[in-house]
């Protein structure tokens, strides 16, 4: 069975003058692609005005709110008791978004009640990717 959790999350985006702007985003997970969370920010917050969703993985969100986490365009690290920083890397430049552990927290927990940990087919996400790769080949 097929399982979409979804979450509104309450981000701060901080600026490079150190304001802090609401970043309303919503947490995402499909039992699909077992491995990955998405990250969905609505249109009227992105710089060109479409939504943009950012994908990466599950681990790394687990890891990040235990310490600082991340390679590449993703890093994740706690900020004090009760906040944690994403930084988003893209071409056009870099967001940081704090948003409070606990919202981060209870998502990943219902992730993981959705598909436990060690207990991700992959192998269904893999014949779905390759068959989209490669179509009727």
């Amino acid at each position: 069975m097929d399982i979409t959790l979804e979450q509104p999350a309450r981000g701060r985006l901080i600026t490079a003058d150190e304001q802090e702007l609401p970043a309303p985003v919503t947490l995402r997970y499909v039992s699909t692609d077992p491995l990955a969370v998405h990250l969905d920010f609505p249109p009227e917050i992105s710089l060109d005005g479409a939504a943009v969703t950012w994908t990466f993985g599950r681990a790394l969100l687990d890891e990040g709110l235990r310490g600082p986490a991340g390679a590449g365009d993703v890093h994740i690290w706690p900020c004090g008791p009760t906040q944690a920083v994403m930084e988003l890397h893209s071409p056009y430049g870099l967001a940081l978004i704090r948003f409070e552990t606990a919202e981060l927290r209870r998502f990943l927990l219902h992730t993981y009640a959705a598909v436990p940990a060690g207990q991700e087919d992959i192998g269904a996400a893999v014949e779905q990717s390759l068959g989209s790769l490669f179509g009727s080949v």
